[in-house]
């Protein structure tokens, strides 16, 4: 019975590893959700107060933003959060910012009037450059 004992040690254990490992994916699928959920709320904030201050809010925007400011103290304090200290990233090159849909395309002559592509364009075949023509060893096989 010594054999038996063994498994059976070895099975309590294993499930109790992974009842650990549930919970701590279970903890971390939670925080995440609260992450999303303050981004959003965050975003919704953003909003509010851009188009107040452009001049584009509506007449319930100030009561708008302060009932989200409520909301967002309420949300940090239910989820042990710091909304205030989280960070916006900034691209640290032009290649790494996101593309907005507005200005010239990527590849495109940037003096051309916005929204017009430049004076490149692919030549035919779609091959930029060089021979296009192919070697076919059936066509060379005349020996």
């Amino acid at each position: 019975m010594g054999l038996m004992d063994k498994v059976k040690a070895q099975a309590t254990q294993l499930a109790q590893k992974t009842q650990e490992a549930a919970q701590e994916g279970k903890a971390r699928l939670d925080q995440a959700q609260a992450s999303r959920r303050g981004d959003t709320l965050l975003r919704q904030l953003g909003v509010l107060v851009f188009a107040e201050r452009t001049g584009r809010g509506t007449p319930d925007s100030q009561a708008k933003i302060d009932e989200l400011i409520s909301t967002i103290s309420t949300f940090e304090q239910e989820n042990g959060l710091n909304l205030a200290q989280a960070t916006v990233p900034q691209p640290s090159s032009p290649g790494d910012q996101t593309d907005t849909g507005q200005g010239a395309p990527s590849g495109s002559d940037p003096s051309a009037p916005s929204g017009q592509a430049g004076s490149y364009q692919d030549p035919p075949g779609g091959f930029a450059g060089g021979d296009q023509t192919f070697f076919n060893p059936r066509e060379e096989s005349d020996s």
